[in-house]
């Protein structure tokens, strides 16, 4: 009878010593999921960051042409100061807050996209050097964007299913562990742009 007892209580110690190593294991896969979601959102700043550090070089550029339309070049740098201002903590990446960053930072490609098409007019600004080389930048900002947005909606998407699934949810409502926002399609981009010649 002593040794059934003495099994039973082994097993008991066993269980709970797995039990209470597997928590620890999934917390701290929870914190480096966590991690890599930060990470991801910090490059997504960087280049959004590199994109804002172009403008002036840009404006500075465009503004030497002086029968350049200046309510273009007031939109841009209206709309890099408003992106500038709207900052996102990695550890409250809500819905809501991306939302706000994504209005600030499309309405930066939007008078960035004007400034362009306004640009088209002038030939002596698309032929000179400097602007050419800027433009070229910014696309490839842009082109870099995208991927980071990409790499941040695939980071966050693992770290959403991880903490969602049976039975790491138990582990994640236990030490906070919260759903993070993705980017999202801008309204209206799910439907093709009229063209007309």
């Amino acid at each position: 009878m002593k040794r059934t007892g003495l099994i039973v209580l082994i097993v008991i110690a066993v269980l709970i010593f797995w039990g209470f190593s597997w928590g620890v294991s999934t917390g701290n896969k929870m914190v480096t999921m966590d991690e890599g979601v930060s990470a991801s959102w910090s490059q997504v700043e960087n280049v959004y960051q590199r994109r804002s550090d172009l403008i002036p070089n840009l404006v500075n550029t465009v503004k030497g042409y002086a029968d350049f339309e200046k309510s273009t070049l007031t939109a841009v740098i209206e709309a890099r100061a408003k992106a500038t201002q709207i900052t996102v903590d990695p550890t409250k990446l809500t819905p809501a807050s991306m939302q706000q960053f994504q209005q600030a930072q499309g309405g930066l490609s939007s008078a960035l996209g004007r400034l362009m098409v306004v640009a088209e007019k002038y030939p002596d600004l698309k032929a000179n050097e400097g602007f050419l080389n800027l433009q070229a930048q910014l696309e490839g900002t842009e082109n870099r964007i995208t991927v980071e947005r990409q790499k941040f909606n695939e980071t966050a998407r693992t770290y959403n299913t991880y903490i969602r699934q049976f039975p790491q949810m138990f582990i994640a409502s236990m030490r906070n562990f919260e759903k993070k926002a993705y980017f999202e399609a801008e309204k209206g981009a799910d439907k093709a742009p009229k063209v007309q010649f």
